[in-house]
């Protein structure tokens, strides 16, 4: 049977939690909830609720992989948990249709007391697997695990990771039909994390569909075919990987992107546009060109303003270069329009980059964010590190 998604028209409510620390307050709230009127329908809130998710709709359909992203609080992980029946929708339908291999939490449905080796079978059973089945593929799955050492140990002593690195294993090797993955993948070491990914991306081959949570926005572009963006409950964006997360990192970018009361007037240039590289994609390693077009709108550049352009890790958000026009002596010196040519060597590891343009003050502490662009960089031979230094070698055995 081919597995399959359905999230149709979602809306969940959840109540803000009350507390009451004496009968004058506890008995008056619970007489309002009782009286006639006092319930919420599935379309009102009452005072104490809020809508997590409101009117969300997807469909994953057999090799398909649907990323969902977002900040915290957005409604990520209250979707596959509605999706696996953790929660129930208070509108609308969640549905899979096949065996799914679920990891939401770490060590989500572990027994503490029980083995690892207890809990594969464990785990194994509630799947709906044969005891045969889970025979044969036991030794698959501590090995992908790494932690052979610790299969007779409660789980209970295992660390975060640990439990993460057998729940993905037992969820991705007893023949998923659907496999939902939370971000809890996070916990895992680099290592693990791209064998993780690895085995996501030969079951997305395999037509098995796919649901995951992650902030890791380079790897859900690299796996994913479709993406869907939520910002407080609801679908800001659903297209394709690479729009969702630009949205997204546009979006967080732009929430502090100015301070005080910086506008293009007051520090009298703007940057306009940035234009390429194209395609947005460029090897580890290798050069791509830029350009910003921008214009001084004061009759001379004024002091202390200046401009530049800054690379961010998109999943880190951890700076990896930043350089101003000045440096580079393309500091524009009178009024009007400017162009300027970039051209920029990315000796990054492969992931996902933000290309940010800013003006500003450096008395005033006052700054405007530009224009931004995606960059993903791809590594044709693999390294470690977080900086591509192109190595080179003669001579061997």
């Amino acid at each position: 049977m081919a597995g399959h998604v359905l999230f149709d028209g979602v809306w969940k409510r959840f109540r803000r939690g009350m507390s009451h620390d004496s009968l004058r307050d506890m008995i008056p709230a619970m007489v309002r909830r009782l009286r006639p009127g006092a319930a919420a329908s599935k379309t009102e809130l009452r005072e104490d609720d809020f809508w997590a998710l409101r009117d969300v709709s997807f469909e994953v359909k057999p090799g398909e992989a649907l990323g969902i992203i977002g900040g915290n609080g957005a409604g990520k992980s209250t979707t596959l948990k509605l999706l696996t029946k953790v929660l129930v929708p208070t509108r609308g339908t969640a549905a899979i249709t096949g065996r799914a291999g679920a990891l939401i939490e770490v060590s989500a449905g572990f027994h503490p007391d029980l083995s690892g080796r207890e809990n594969v079978y464990l785990q194994g059973a509630i799947m709906g697997m044969p005891m045969q089945l889970i025979r044969e593929r036991f030794d698959d799955i501590v090995e992908f695990s790494g932690i052979s050492g610790f299969i007779d140990t409660p789980v209970k002593r295992y660390s975060s990771g640990m439990n993460a690195r057998l729940g993905f294993a037992i969820a991705a090797h007893l023949e998923p039909e659907v496999l939902i993955i939370d971000e809890v993948l996070s916990v895992g070491d680099a290592e693990f994390q791209g064998r993780a990914f690895g085995r996501i991306k030969s079951l997305v081959g395999a037509g098995i569909p796919v649901v995951i949570v992650s902030h890791q926005l380079d790897r859900v572009v690299e796996l994913c075919t479709d993406c869907i963006l939520l910002r407080q409950g609801q679908v800001a964006l659903h297209g394709t990987p690479k729009d969702a997360v630009h949205a997204y990192l546009q979006g967080t970018a732009g929430a502090d992107s100015t301070e005080g009361e910086a506008t293009a007037d007051s520090l009298g240039i703007q940057i306009k546009s940035l234009i390429g590289p194209e395609p947005q994609s460029v090897q580890s390693g290798g050069t791509f060109a830029c350009r910003v077009i921008g214009e001084v709108t004061a009759s001379e550049v004024p002091d202390h303003v200046e401009m530049g352009i800054t690379i961010v890790d998109a999943a880190s958000t951890r700076i990896m270069y930043e350089v101003t026009f000045r440096t580079l002596d393309v500091h524009p010196v009178r009024a009007g329009v400017f162009s300027v040519d970039l051209t920029i060597q990315a000796n990054l590891a492969a992931g996902l980059y933000r290309m940010e343009t800013t003006v500003w003050h450096d008395q005033r502490q006052v700054f405007i964010q530009g224009p931004n662009r995606i960059i993903q960089v791809t590594a044709t031979r693999a390294f470690g590190g977080t900086h591509q230094l192109n190595a080179s070698a003669t001579g061997g055995g």
